[in-house]
């Protein structure tokens, strides 16, 4: 008889937390999550209001500042498993994100602004792919069939940080100005610099997992689809902001709408991930792509303020796939390598994120009518996922939920 999802949650979720080094990860993660979400729905409004840049120099700011993240986070996934102690690369990162910071709060102008973001960001995807990394690399010894679920609850624990961020961040704004919001994304940094310092990884856990778990074949279609899911996606963390801001004028708005997103991704990213196990992750992305595709038809529409609201619980269902089950999937394409296939998946995000600034610039001023790109992207990424075909189950993902 097969078990419900709820209770064979509960019982993977209560094995989850007494994994050995499970609540160093999930704390960092959960910081690092907050520290970012203060300051994602402001930090374009922050360049274009408080240091007064234009709309092709907002996305020269984030196109730049993410090909160094790129060409960072590309480098410690091919490094980093060789490092006998992996845990060092996040660390001089989070420091090296700090410094940033404080050269940003002092921007002027673009080059200012610039240097600032570069610096603050740059080791940002350096910091995520390790974190993967370690984790994998711990619960393949400690709970080898709990691994992708265990990645998923790590994965979720950033999106509650971030969403609890989001939250703050709105507070901060209208209590201290944009600074206030800046020295609350420091204090993420600052909350991850300590819990990494103070965790304390296998001695081999940089360098091979103990125990092996199966993969996934490699499917550069799949990839590719992806990567367009991606780019459609940062067209929406850039361009809603600002199109929200046009439409009411209100900057906090942003984080008030991001935040009802918390609500349902833990869950949804539960459920997603064991329907990956019985359904196959190929099938579950696409999925999602659905979902995906009508909040940005919704979007493009530029709807009354409560439809932003509503399209939200659509929008966290697909985010929830895309960078839950979908993370998932890639580092199992590269099982033996903790640390590339981490990188990879986050590198994919970070490629997908630069590309989506770059998009809207052929749509004059900053309108609704941007997001039929995304639109576009998604109907794309769809045709390429039938073209990889839609087998049944991932043998890296699948796990029967039987009594």
């Amino acid at each position: 008889m097969r078990l419900g999802i709820g209770t064979a949650a509960r019982g993977d979720l209560a094995r989850f937390a007494r994994i050995k080094g499970t609540r160093p990860l999930v704390a960092g993660m959960f910081c690092y999550g907050i520290g970012t979400g203060i300051l994602a729905p402001m930090n374009a409004i922050y360049l274009r209001e408080q240091i007064g840049l234009a709309k092709g120099e907002i996305a020269a700011v984030f196109a730049i500042a993410l090909l160094l993240n790129m060409v960072v986070t590309l480098i410690a996934g091919i490094y980093g498993d060789r490092m006998r102690n992996r845990k060092m690369l996040p660390l001089v990162a989070a420091g090296a994100c700090m410094a940033g910071l404080l050269l940003y709060m002092r921007a002027d102008g673009f080059g200012s602004a610039l240097a600032g973001m570069a610096l603050a960001t740059s080791p940002s995807g350096l910091i995520l792919g390790q974190l993967y990394a370690l984790a994998r690399s711990r619960f393949t010894r400690e709970a080898p069939d709990l691994v992708e679920m265990a990645l998923l609850w790590l994965r979720a624990t950033f999106s509650v940080g971030f969403f609890g961020g989001l939250l703050l961040g709105a507070n901060l704004y209208l209590v201290t100005s944009f600074h206030g919001v800046l020295w609350g994304n420091l204090a993420g940094y600052a909350c991850l610099f300590v819990l990494l310092a103070l965790y304390k990884p296998a001695e081999d856990e940089g360098i091979k997992p103990a125990i092996k778990s199966a993969g996934e074949p490699f499917s550069a279609w799949m990839l590719a689809a992806l990567l367009l899911l991606g780019c459609g996606d940062a067209i929406r963390g850039l361009y809603l902001p600002l199109v929200v801001n046009q439409l009411f004028g209100q900057a906090e708005i942003m984080s008030y709408l991001w935040s009802v997103q918390a609500v349902f991704e833990l869950l949804f990213m539960t459920v997603t991930g064991y329907w990956a196990m019985r359904y196959g992750s190929k099938r579950i992305i696409l999925l999602g792509s659905l979902f995906g595709l009508i909040s940005y038809i919704a979007y493009a529409s530029g709807p009354p303020l409560p439809l932003f609201f509503l399209v939200q619980p659509l929008h966290s269902f697909y985010v929830s796939i895309f960078y839950g089950v979908a993370m998932g999937y890639v580092q199992r394409m590269f099982i033996s390598r903790a640390g590339f296939g981490a990188s990879l998946y986050v590198l994919i995000t970070q490629a997908a994120t630069m590309v989506g600034y770059v998009f809207p610039l052929v749509v004059r001023g900053i309108s609704p009518s941007i997001f039929l790109i995304a639109v576009a992207l998604v109907l794309a990424a769809i045709l390429c996922m039938v073209k990889s075909g839609l087998g049944g189950p991932g043998t890296g993902a699948s796990r029967e939920l039987k009594a």
